[in-house]
C-alpha cells in the first residue's frame, strides 16, 4: 500500500468523524428541549464532541490533505484545492472567533433560564453559526469529491 493510499484512508475517516459529531449537535440540543438538566448535559457533550473529537479530526483533515497534495504535486493554486483551502480557513475563523462564543452564550443562557427569549437568542445565533458551519463543509467535501475546473 503506498503512503498516498494511507493518507487518503486517514483523510477520509477524519471527514467522517468531524462532519458526523457536528451534524449531531443540533439533534442532541433540540432533544434535551427546555429541561434545563439535560440542555446543560447536551451543551455540554456538544462542547466536548467539538474540542475533542471534530476539532482535531480537522486538524487530521489539513495535515493529510496538504501531504497529498505535496505527494502528487498537485499546486496549492489548483482551484478546487484553493477554494477548500479558503474555506477551511473561514469554518476555522468562524468556529473559534464566532461559533465558540456563541456556544458558551448559549450554555450561559441555558444555566439562566432554558425558556427565555435570551436563551432563544442565544440558541438561533449558535444554530446559524452551526448551519453555516456544516454548509461550508459540505462545499468543501464537494469540492474534494468533484475537483471542479474552470
Amino acid at each position: 500500500m503506498d503512503l498516498f493510499t494511507i493518507l487518503k484512508f486517514i483523510h477520509i475517516m477524519s471527514a467522517i468523524v468531524a462532519v458526523g459529531a457536528n451534524l449531531t449537535y443540533a439533534y442532541w440540543i433540540r432533544r434535551a428541549g427546555t429541561d434545563q438538566v439535560r440542555l446543560l448535559d447536551a451543551l455540554d457533550g456538544v462542547q466536548r464532541l467539538d474540542s475533542r473529537v471534530a476539532n482535531p479530526a480537522y486538524i487530521v483533515l489539513l495535515l493529510t490533505g496538504l501531504l497529498m497534495v505535496f505527494n502528487v504535486g498537485i499546486p496549492l493554486t489548483t482551484l478546487w484545492i484553493a477554494l477548500a483551502l479558503v474555506l477551511y480557513v473561514l469554518v476555522a475563523f468562524v468556529g473559534i472567533v464566532l461559533y465558540a462564543p456563541a456556544l458558551r452564550r448559549q450554555r450561559a443562557e441555558a444555566e439562566r433560564d432554558p425558556s427565555s427569549d435570551a436563551y432563544r437568542s442565544a440558541a438561533a445565533r449558535a444554530n446559524l453559526l452551526g448551519a453555516f458551519t456544516v454548509v461550508a463543509v459540505i462545499v468543501i467535501v464537494f469540492l474534494m469529491v468533484f475537483k471542479p475546473t474552470l
